[in-house]
């Protein structure tokens, strides 16, 4: 009597916790990496201003690594140095070609760099993977006589004008065909024979636009846009280049209406967008522009990337001595 109460019994021990299912830890930290991953491209358009396909881009080559994670049972949030390595070597006896390698490769870096900073990861482990080493090909280019071809199979009505516009405004100012794409009315000043373009990051830079291409948008904007306007109830708003919707014209948009006008004039079907700010680029170091000129209106942020430009001009005159050369075959 008066004694402590007893503890009152529970029934023995309590039973001891379940073992955690590695296979569902796995399927976890594969489907938390793939949020992430969605999460890190989306920051990367915004921040640098991505096109639509280069978002692509980088969503594919990682969504690649995320799907071998998977296959092989690795966890990427906590993948190894050595891991990777056997990824790069899987990817390189498939025979992916170098520059694929080397742009899953930069594309992978790029996230787990951001994955540290987020606190995702404890370390970079990507950051000691070596480059494939690649031979450096010199980029396609269109001779005027082609740039010519494709502007003569656009037509006199709504959409030829608008396409010939366009296709004189890449050539002339050597924009990414992304630029183009986000081009309002303000930022065309053709009294002044200028545009402002917007690239990678945001950045802003005036380019000079010759007088035919400016003879060429005033007469787009003049008798075609108001015509394509008027199909959209509104929709267009400032953009200046519009679809037959009425709408802005996506980097896209604008990418299948080149390849289409290039498939109508016979041209190689291998030629891009890109390919003319490569001939605007070419034309300038062949008339004399120096090098860094070419560096600000193409709005590149190094001056190495200018430079394949000097090898294409150089290859050029190679070219002309061994055709006009006496001994040059």
């Amino acid at each position: 009597m008066g004694g402590p109460i007893p503890a009152r019994q529970t029934g023995g021990a309590p039973p001891p916790r379940a073992a955690e299912d590695p296979a569902a830890s796995r399927d976890a930290a594969q489907d938390r990496f793939e949020r992430l991953v969605g999460d890190f491209v989306s920051q990367l358009r915004e921040l640098r201003n991505l096109s639509p396909q280069t978002a692509r881009g980088y969503a594919s080559d990682l969504g690649s690594f995320a799907s071998w994670c998977r296959r092989e049972g690795v966890d990427p949030l906590r993948v190894t140095h050595r891991e990777l390595r056997s990824y790069m070597a899987e990817l390189a006896q498939a025979r992916y070609a170098g520059r694929t390698v080397a742009r899953r490769l930069s594309a992978i870096r790029g996230l787990y760099r951001w994955l540290l900073r987020e606190g995702e990861v404890e370390q970079d482990v990507a950051a000691a993977l070596a480059s494939p080493r690649l031979a450096r090909t010199l980029p396609k280019t269109m001779s005027d006589e082609e740039v010519s071809r494709l502007l003569d199979v656009c037509e006199d009505d709504e959409l030829g004008m608008r396409d010939r516009a366009f296709l004189e405004l890449l050539y002339a100012t050597g924009a990414r065909i992304s630029e183009v794409s986000a081009l309002d009315l303000g930022d065309v000043d053709l009294g002044q024979g200028q545009a402002r373009l917007f690239g990678k990051g945001s950045k802003e830079r005036i380019v000079p636009v010759h007088r035919l291409a400016v003879s060429r948008l005033e007469e787009y904007l003049e008798r075609s846009r108001p015509l394509l306007a008027a199909r959209g109830r509104g929709a267009a708003g400032k953009a200046l280049f519009l679809s037959t919707r009425g709408r802005r014209m996506s980097a896209d948009a604008l990418r299948t209406t080149f390849e289409r006008r290039v498939a109508q004039a016979g041209l190689d079907a291998g030629l891009t967008p890109h390919a003319m700010r490569h001939s605007f680029a070419t034309e300038l170091l062949n008339g004399g522009a120096d090098l860094r000129s070419v560096q600000e209106l193409l709005g590149h942020s190094s001056l190495s990337t200018t430079q394949i430009y000097t090898h294409l001009s150089a290859q050029r005159l190679k070219d002309a001595a061994r055709q006009a050369h006496p001994r040059g075959e």
